[in-house]
């Protein structure tokens, strides 16, 4: 199992719209709207680093209001 955390940065005022298509993804355990220099902080959980990459890349990034990701995976 892998774990990642990844940090995102949205269009202005489109957090909540992400968060709440990011929780309809299997493998987003947690998505909080937070302050700061990040709008959006999203626990996925993925069985290889593979899907892990194809989750971001396929499931998340592409969303039109998303415009920056920063992925910290855990050891």
């Amino acid at each position: 199992m892998v774990t990642a955390f990844i940090l995102i940065t949205t269009k202005s005022g489109k957090e909540k719209k992400i968060r709440n298509t990011l929780l309809k993804i299997p493998e987003v355990k947690e998505a909080q709207v937070v302050y700061g220099d990040f709008d959006l902080v999203v626990k996925l959980e993925a069985d290889s680093l593979d899907k892990l990459n194809n989750i971001v890349l396929s499931k998340i990034r592409k969303l039109s209001d998303i415009s920056v990701t920063t992925t910290l995976i855990s050891i």
